[in-house]
């Protein structure tokens, strides 16, 4: 595995892995990762990210690759389940279009799968104007309010993204906002649960609703009263969840 991987939990349960959001790192899943001991947890930082900064450029489909290496390094004949929050959810469902057979279950939270190709001209002019202002701390503070970033890692969130270059942001919000259906993801035999904020916006309903309509096992969740980034505004109702709906499936 090129990037950097933290590994938690119980060495010897169940393999869940996390992949985080756009423009921020693993350290998103802080909270599933106390919660979820019981489990393997593996949680790498895509590249240009995080601990993952000077690793190889960012797309979609080469985190896609390199995250299903590692569960094919991890799995070890463990169930997987593998758990995506937006761009990291977006690459999940890259993922289960080019190993529909390989993940049991998959949670996957406010992926966008309707692409917005009006808007690509627009990002690079505007992501280099604004850049600058990502050295402030008063821009970085308002932005994890954005985020639902919590203040406790307010440090954290604020150098990494003093390290990310322009143009590195252009590259993921391009691949983010360009990203559509694959053609392979109604192939998956995974257990989907897909989740959207009931707050957030329409592309994103209708997004969670074409994965569903693609979805040979899929469920799907509308979080009342959230907006985009459940799993770090409200980590106990996202975990509680994703708990009962992985053991509710076991005991069927």
């Amino acid at each position: 595995m090129e990037c950097y991987i933290e590994e938690t939990g119980n060495k010897a349960g169940p393999l869940m892995l996390f992949v985080h959001g756009g423009g921020v790192g693993g350290w998103m899943w802080n909270n599933q990762l106390d919660y979820f001991t019981g489990y393997h947890c593996v949680v790498p930082d895509l590249p240009e990210q995080g601990k993952s900064s000077e690793t190889t450029s960012f797309t979609i489909r080469k985190s896609a690759e390199l995250i299903l290496d590692l569960v094919e390094e991890k799995a070890a004949g463990k169930k997987v389940i593998v758990v995506g929050f937006s761009l990291g959810a977006q690459i999940i469902v890259q993922m289960l279009s080019m190993r529909p057979d390989i993940i049991d279950y998959a949670m996957i939270n406010s992926a966008l799968v309707r692409s917005m190709p009006r808007l690509e001209a627009f990002i690079g002019p505007a992501v280099r104007m604004t850049h600058p202002l990502t050295k402030r701390r008063s821009f970085a503070l308002a932005q994890c309010k954005t985020l639902a970033i919590p203040k406790e890692l307010f440090e954290t969130y604020f150098q990494e993204s003093n390290k990310m270059t322009a143009e590195t942001l252009i590259r993921i919000l391009q691949e983010n906002m360009m990203f559509s259906m694959p053609l392979g993801f109604k192939n998956a035999k995974t257990k989907i649960l897909v989740t959207v904020g009931e707050k957030e916006r329409g592309i994103m309903r209708k997004s969670a609703e074409d994965i569903l309509t693609n979805s040979q096992n899929g469920q799907g969740i509308i979080l009342a009263k959230a907006g985009h980034g459940a799993p770090l505004a409200n980590p106990s109702l996202f975990n509680s969840i994703l708990d009962k709906w992985l053991k509710e499936d076991s005991n069927s």
